[in-house]
């Protein structure tokens, strides 16, 4: 038998069946991270001045845009091309120079214009928005932190730094610098650092061993070794160093702000003995640095460092919360969105029970944790404007948060990349590098049981516990189906914390951790019922709900999961 080639049908291929797709021919992701998010958009609407809101709202659409359009090249870019570390020049000089891929900058550029830190630090706008500098710009953080993980950092830094030269730097320090952190051009913009962990200290910074000689009025000579320093190309550095070796602890440590340049124009001296390979966060420089006779100001009294850099600790474990909540939004958006469009043994996926529960699952941990996360910066900005109760409660707060938020971002990253299968494991898309970027989270800024220990403490020195111990109780008697219960799971948390009070140190610590993670859950809880109202509980009631079943015995049974709909109502984005 004999065929005609170029008449003969071509045999129906797999490769070219209609069917043969991974995803619906439909879809199409969220074109702007901003416009998309219901959740996001509900709490600036509503806790934002309009003044505020209009100002920045540009800002945020532009960004929201960017962040889903155009960073996550960039941002990939960035990782795969990681900083390099120029020793030397070509005449045998050392110039300590960290080069980035041309990514890197163009993503500082996206955040410059994002205002996150204009709005907080130029001296008119400050002033027309103080009372609400940290929400407007944190909203551009979030909406940045979606498609970059690593920039952040040195972000954070930036804003820390100029917080520290804000509230403790003389006047002629202020003019100079602030200036280059608020500018709209990124040639004049200077980055800040905060130099603490040493290879002796780490988590114990009372272990530091860097010394400070005085040299001349303010200026000490600062020598030994850093061991961890992010963003060591910052024009800004703060550093802690002992000018006292007899003075042993927290108690001998001072600050020390440091600048590229000397007082007379020359250069600072500052060796950067190599770049940190991470694991992840890769687009930014980190660094081994010894300090040589390197010329530091002193800033604020002899034995106050650590108090003082606390001020910028503690906004770091804000953004760090923050930069969670960022990645497991853009995790649960990717998941959610691949599951939308992709067809499952014969019908869309979120008709499966078993992806509808892990996906209520999910969201009601993320919906929990904005919550969470936006009334500790609300609380900032109160607290910086004279609300004293406010600042009691962020003493506890802020621990508190960073520890919850960093360990439910590695566990709702891991599960929404499983709920994608293999096409969440795949270095094309960013999922990968979300997982990589978050797993630092639980460690940076404080691990989880140095968060534990800061709790214990802002409980035994200020009135931050009693405080949200009654800010609870106060929610939980709206919650009427389930007041019961919750004030149980209360009274124990209470219960407990008085049994400390005659407990051994180590019987203190261990039970402290359990005491903080179930009241950290309370908390949620009742922040949950606080922030619910007619548009909102389409996404708060069945976080709600998921919550408080948690608390109940577990009983073998059958089990109902929420309907589609209602699952796609608790997403609150707009594909």
């Amino acid at each position: 038998m004999q065929i005609d080639l170029n008449t003969a049908e071509a045999p129906k291929t797999s490769a070219k069946h209609p069917q043969n797709r991974v995803l619906d021919k439909s879809y199409q992701p969220s074109q702007n991270f901003f416009e998309s998010d219901k959740i996001l958009k509900h709490f600036l609407k509503k806790y934002t001045s309009t003044e505020g809101y209009q100002y920045m709202l540009d800002k945020w659409q532009t960004l929201g845009k960017e962040a889903a359009q155009v960073m996550d090249e960039l941002s990939l870019l960035a990782d795969k091309n990681t900083p390099e570390l120029i020793k030397r020049n070509r005449l045998g000089e050392t110039i300590n120079e960290i080069r980035f891929h041309p990514a890197y900058h163009t993503l500082t550029e996206i955040a410059l214009r994002s205002e996150m830190f204009r709005v907080k630090w130029q001296p008119e706008l400050r002033q027309k928005f103080e009372k609400e500098i940290h929400r407007l710009g944190f909203a551009s953080v979030f909406l940045f932190g979606m498609s970059e993980g690593g920039l952040p950092c040195p972000l954070c830094m930036t804003d820390g730094v100029a917080r520290l030269i804000d509230r403790y730097c003389e006047e002629e320090d202020k003019n100079r610098l602030l200036s280059h952190i608020y500018t709209e051009n990124l040639e004049e913009l200077y980055t800040g650092a905060m130099f603490l962990t040493e290879k002796a200290g780490g988590s114990d910074v009372g272990a530091n061993l860097v010394s400070a000689t005085h040299l001349k009025d303010k200026y000490y000579l600062l020598n030994g070794e850093k061991w961890f320093c992010s963003n060591a190309n910052a024009e800004i550095i703060f550093a802690l160093a002992r000018t006292n070796p007899e003075v042993k602890g927290t108690k001998g440590l001072s600050i020390f702000l440091i600048e590229k340049q000397k007082p007379d124009g020359s250069r600072n001296e500052m060796d950067i003995v190599r770049l940190k390979d991470k694991l992840g966060v890769r687009s930014m420089a980190s660094a081994e640095c010894i300090l040589t006779d390197t010329v530091g100001k002193l800033v604020g009294e002899e034995g106050q460092g650590f108090k003082i850099m606390t001020d910028m600790i503690n906004l770091s474990r804000l953004y760090n919360a923050l930069g969670s909540l960022s990645e497991m939004r853009r995790a649960l958006v990717e998941a959610y969105q691949f599951l939308t469009f992709r067809t499952s043994f014969g019908t869309s996926a979120l008709n499966h029970a078993l992806i509808r529960q892990k996906l209520t699952e999910l969201t009601s941990i993320y919906t929990a944790n904005f919550y969470m996360t936006w009334e500790a910066i609300q609380s900032l900005d109160q607290a910086d404007n004279g609300a004293e109760d406010l600042a009691q409660i962020l003493r506890l707060l802020t621990p508190m948060i960073k520890k919850t938020a960093a360990q439910a971002g590695v566990y709702v990253i891991r599960e929404a990349m499983e709920l994608m299968g293999g096409m969440g494991y795949i270095e094309d898309g960013v999922m990968p590098k979300l997982m990589r970027d978050t797993m630092v989270l639980p460690i940076w800024e404080g691990a989880g049981n140095i968060m534990v220990l800061d709790m214990l403490r802002a409980s035994m020195k200020s009135q931050g516990f009693t405080k949200m111990i009654t800010q609870i109780q106060q929610q939980f008697e709206h919650i009427k189906s389930h007041q019961a219960l919750l004030m149980e799971e209360l009274k124990a948390v209470i219960d407990l914390a008085n049994q400390l009070a005659s407990a051994d140190k180590d019987t203190i610590e261990l039970s402290a951790k359990f005491l903080f993670e179930k009241m950290s859950y309370l908390y949620q809880i009742a922040l949950l019922q606080q922030y619910k109202d007619e548009e909102s509980q389409a996404w708060i009631a069945p976080a709600m709900q998921y919550l408080i079943a948690q608390l109940q015995k577990p009983t073998l049974g059958l089990q109902s999961p929420l309907d589609k709909e209602t699952v796609i109502e608790m997403m609150a984005w707009e594909i």
